[in-house]
């Protein structure tokens, strides 16, 4: 990607205090991620802010992210989210320019981050996981971590509190991704990934709904 680091790194100061304002977001990462190699991280989806929220809570290492095409309309969104490591993914080009795209990123060493749902719930509520995060996985044979964002504020105000929860990598080993493994495969490494997410979401609504 042509990204710089000194736009990442510009793109954090500024976003950073507004976002905290906002949001007043709290991060928690039950293991640092590695320092190098490429690797994913598969999140589910409630808002646009997810990407620069999900960016803003690594400071060692940028995150990359693919994003539908509309969300660049807006030129000062666009230079936002771009600066934080989305890049724009056309509808309808086909799902193997996203992956190729994505596989790319980690073949060079850098983080792929993909909402696992494929795209926003409209009710707040974890969808049902699509199968191509877990795919990139078992073609790269890299690791995932699963990451939840969780409302636990008021989730019908605009900008309610949030917790940005990091789980432990999972192996390709760990979910059962072999290079030559059919769709079975892909369908329990989504589900399993999707559990790991689920138990983050429980855990922090239990433990910061009173604030």
């Amino acid at each position: 990607m042509g990204q710089s680091k000194a736009l990442y790194a510009v793109g954090r100061v500024v976003c950073k205090p507004i976002f905290k304002l906002f949001y007043r977001y709290k991060t928690i990462c039950d293991q640092p991620l590695p320092k190098e190699g490429g690797l994913i991280i598969a999140s589910n989806h409630l808002s646009y802010s997810d990407p620069v929220l999900l960016g803003l809570s690594q400071k060692k290492r940028r995150l990359f992210f693919m994003a539908k095409i509309e969300l660049f309309k807006n030129k000062f969104f666009a230079c936002l989210i771009r600066a934080l490591g989305a890049f724009p993914v056309e509808r309808g080009a086909g799902d193997g320019v996203a992956i190729k795209t994505g596989s790319d990123l980690i073949a060079e060493g850098e983080i792929m981050t993909i909402f696992i749902e494929g795209g926003r719930t409209k009710t707040g509520d974890l969808m049902r996981p699509r199968s191509g995060c877990a795919l990139v996985a078992q073609q790269m044979q890299v690791p995932v971590v699963p990451a939840c964002i969780t409302i636990v504020g008021n989730p019908k105000h605009l900008f309610s509190k949030r917790v940005v929860h990091f789980g432990k990598p999972l192996s390709p080993k760990d979910l059962g991704l072999t290079v030559d493994g059919g769709r079975r495969e892909l369908k329990n490494a989504s589900n399993m990934i999707m559990d790991e997410i689920k138990k983050m979401r429980e855990h922090d609504l239990s433990e910061y709904k009173k604030g």
